[in-house]
């Protein structure tokens, strides 16, 4: 593992962020008309003011999910649509330091972006996300791991299936989104969609924020439990993407992207 080659990694993606500024909307632009649009969602209900701020506390960990599976993910298509993805499998550059290096400048984006949210959340709507505690940071530390666990999980998909999954990248997030109880109860599904919600380590995240939200004794069974199938779907994504770069070498597959 090399230091050096992994923030090599995250300078390169700084330089395209910096050379395309449009490149940060999904950084501050979108993240705060979410804000907008799910904070004023909130106010409409601001008879019940906790449930109010379960969709803001939900707004702003959201994008700490959100921000962290996008950089990973969206910065390997980086490497295909500008055809560097051979260029990059014959550097001295490994498989592990390049996904470290993606998710070092993820961490960049991330503040910004979830920073841009908090900051929007407490000037438009007085709801302050530090208020919920140091009590909260297992809970960022888990969609953290998460997003970059959705995020080998598209890799390897694309990389197997090559461009036409590329929609997965925004797509299977905004299933995740109400799945994972993101701004209510799981409770609220569908009975059918309820088993599918439970076995999620987001649901049991957000659900730990909530209550979290209600001022009530520490979640530890939610956090452990969120904690839990992380570890199980990181291990299983670190298999699937293995497997799918082992079948992406040995057929060839680099030629869609040379």
């Amino acid at each position: 593992m090399n230091a050096l080659r992994i923030s090599a990694i995250a300078k390169r993606h700084w330089w395209v962020l910096k050379r395309s500024p449009h490149r940060s909307f999904d950084i501050v632009l979108w993240p705060v008309v979410d804000t907008l649009t799910f904070g004023s969602l909130a106010i409409a209900y601001q008879s019940n003011q906790t449930r109010a701020f379960y969709v803001l506390a939900g707004v702003v960990l959201w994008h700490v999910l959100y921000q962290a599976q996008i950089a990973v993910s969206a910065g390997f298509l980086e490497e295909t649509w500008s055809r560097n993805l051979l260029s990059l499998m014959v550097s001295p550059v490994s498989e592990a330091e390049y996904l470290l290096g993606t998710g070092l400048f993820g961490l960049f984006k991330l503040v910004l972006g979830v920073g841009g949210v908090a900051l929007t959340a407490l000037l438009c709507y007085s709801f302050d996300i530090t208020s919920l505690g140091v009590g909260l940071l297992p809970v960022i530390v888990l969609l953290l791991l998460c997003g970059w666990v959705i995020a080998m999980l598209v890799i390897g998909i694309v990389l197997r299936y090559g461009s036409g999954a590329e929609a997965l990248v925004w797509g299977i997030l905004f299933v995740l989104m109400p799945l994972s109880g993101t701004f209510f109860p799981v409770s609220a599904l569908p009975g059918v969609l309820q088993p599918v919600a439970q076995a999620l380590p987001t649901t049991h995240a957000f659900t730990a924020a909530r209550e979290l939200v209600d001022g009530g004794a520490y979640p530890w069974d939610q956090v452990l439990l969120s904690a839990g199938l992380t570890l199980a779907a990181g291990a299983a994504a670190v298999w699937y993407v293995t497997a799918m770069l082992r079948l992406f070498r040995r057929r060839g597959y680099v030629t869609r992207y040379s």
